[in-house]
């Protein structure tokens, strides 16, 4: 008898999981998380940022703080969503390198299957021992975002992971 329960119980799961209803919300997942890879590249003496960032979940912030239609992925929209997006990852990315502030410069982005890339330099690093980053990407949209910072430098990585609500990201070389 235990084991018939244990059966309908595992039954009862998968059917939770895999119902029609979860199956076609492909749009909703439950992991809110962006990545940032900063890569320290001597010979151009800077900084080179990636952000990856769950397109849908981008797509939403940005339609709701601009309060304008957004699509990433459509090529005749290519330029305005260049400017939100600027304007988004400017109000909510900033880096501190070895104490100073540095201004970064977006570059474009493009769409990779579920995420968007984003794309942004710091110019004129020469070396650095420490990098703070201030990341509140998506943090007007969830409660449970989880931003992880990648950096490499010099040969070595380093990786620090924040969330919700804590900001700063600092590491050491």
């Amino acid at each position: 008898m235990i084991t018939f329960f244990s059966k309908l119980l595992l039954i009862s799961f998968f059917l939770s999981i895999y119902s029609p209803s979860r199956l076609m919300n492909k749009s909703k997942h439950p992991l809110h998380v962006s990545t940032t890879e900063v890569n320290f590249n001597p010979k151009e003496k800077g900084l080179e940022i990636s952000c990856r960032i769950f397109t849908d979940d981008f797509e939403n912030i940005l339609a709701k703080k601009f309060k304008t239609k957004t699509d990433l992925s459509k090529p005749s929209m290519q330029k305005a969503m260049d400017e939100l997006i600027k304007k988004y990852i400017a109000a909510h990315l900033s880096f501190n390198v070895d104490g100073k502030v540095k201004k970064a410069n977006y570059i474009g982005f493009e769409i990779d299957h579920e995420a968007t890339n984003v794309y942004i330099e710091i110019a004129d690093i020469n070396s650095f021992k420490n990098l703070n980053v201030s990341n509140t990407i998506l943090y007007d949209l969830f409660d449970d975002q989880m931003n992880i910072l990648h950096v490499e430098n010099g040969g070595f990585r380093k990786s620090v992971r924040v969330n919700y609500p804590t900001a700063t990201q600092a590491v050491k070389f």
